[in-house]
């Protein structure tokens, strides 16, 4: 099994789209991305913007050899979208992408009228049926049943988490599930898997993410570092600087491998959207920069120091042994 982390947080985009080849398939879950399209009293800082070129050109290199593609949930950072914004990936670039793959597509539970319209549209847009992937197995690829997006019954609605198995090792994927929903953390546990890719809980939220939160949160990040030999916490997580800290303490009382996604790939860390203030105070921004680019007459030349060359491991592969 190859595992390629394509996008996320600690990577520069908000993401958690990644990368799976086993058993002849390859395996895209989650081809979208954003920015964050305003944090702060900030859109995006243009360095931002040109990191998030590169991911949007690795998303569609991944998506010209894919068997399957996965979608979690609905949201403009997991999926290409009909109404792409600038720092988007549009689904009208992905279609011809697409057209021989299986698509595996979170089901209508859980669903608010907004996003049961985006998938409809793309549906559309894709030429394709989009058929709900929830509770069904086929082949290496197993999918959950829905699960909160956080906690239940918010406006959040439900996302699906994927297993992949072959005969050296179990992935699974769990996308914004937050670590905050007790049942979605057991059913991780109960797939047994080798490694997990898991969407940590949103503290950059301080009126949401209350103490009683932050240690339900806690307590659940421990009881999957304690049954997963790596797991993978990015996303959410990683919209702060005090993410990072979050992830050492528990790393430090894991006996398995507990890191961020730019950590798994080799790559260096890389919360830009977390220093978003920062980067504008270190390179300044023309005004009228973001309009102009949105227009293409401006690209992201002497703005992209943050984007990587190739990573230590382009590629982690993993077995049993």
């Amino acid at each position: 099994m190859q595992i390629e982390i394509i996008g996320a947080e600690s990577l520069g985009v908000r993401s958690l789209c990644c990368m799976v080849e086993v058993e002849g398939r390859r395996i895209v879950i989650d081809p979208g991305l954003a920015l964050g399209y305003e944090r702060s009293g900030l859109l995006p800082h243009p360095a931002q913007v040109a990191v998030g070129e590169r991911t949007r050109r690795r998303i569609v290199a991944a998506l010209k050899g894919a068997t399957d593609v996965v979608m979690s949930h609905l949201h403009g950072d997991h999926v290409p979208l009909p109404d792409a914004n600038p720092f988007q990936l549009k689904a009208q670039r992905v279609k011809p992408l697409c057209h021989g793959a299986r698509i595996w597509v979170k089901g209508r539970i859980g669903l608010s009228a907004h996003m049961m319209d985006r998938r409809a549209a793309i549906g559309e847009i894709l030429d394709r049926d989009l058929p709900s992937a929830d509770g069904k197995t086929a082949g290496p690829l197993a999918f959950s049943p829905a699960v909160p997006h956080g906690e239940p019954d918010t406006h959040l609605g439900t996302v699906m988490m994927t297993r992949v198995e072959d005969d050296d090792a179990v992935f699974v994927h769990a996308s914004d599930i937050q670590l905050l929903h007790a049942e979605a953390v057991a059913l991780i546990l109960d797939w047994e898997p080798d490694i997990a890719l898991v969407g940590g809980p949103p503290l950059y939220l301080s009126r949401f993410m209350d103490s009683s939160r932050r240690a339900r949160a806690w307590r659940n990040a421990e009881r999957l570092a304690g049954g997963v030999r790596t797991l993978v916490l990015d996303h959410h997580l990683l919209r702060s600087d005090e993410g990072l800290s979050w992830l050492a303490r528990l790393s430090v009382k894991s006996s398995h491998r507990v890191m961020c996604a730019a950590d798994f790939m080799g790559r260096p860390q890389r919360l830009l959207e977390a220093h978003r203030q920062a980067l504008y105070e270190e390179m300044s921004v023309p005004s009228g920069w973001h309009r102009a680019y949105a227009r293409g007459e401006i690209d992201t030349s002497g703005y992209r120091c943050y984007v990587d060359g190739a990573p230590k491991h382009a590629v982690e592969a993993f077995s049993r042994m």
